[in-house]
């Protein structure tokens, strides 16, 4: 899911879902499963955001400028 599917899920403004997320990010880690995320992609040029730590959505893309950027996804899974 986005943010903003998160967003609109739960019934919070989309800038505050990063702040749950990291805190769910940590929880999850003591819990026994992952917390993963599927990187930023610039839609232009096809860069992917790999090494982004931050859970937002990037501005631009280093590679080509371009705003035009698909939002990172985030699911949770069990470690078996």
């Amino acid at each position: 899911m986005s943010s903003m599917d998160i967003s609109g899920l739960v019934g919070i403004p989309e800038k505050e879902v990063a702040g749950h997320l990291e805190h769910i990010r940590v929880s999850l880690h003591r819990s026994g499963k992952a917390f993963i995320v599927q990187p930023a992609e610039c839609v232009k040029c096809g860069f992917v955001f790999e090494k982004r730590d931050r859970l937002t959505r990037p501005g631009k893309c280093p590679v080509c400028r371009s705003e035009s950027i698909h939002a990172p996804l985030f699911s949770i899974e069990s470690l078996g």
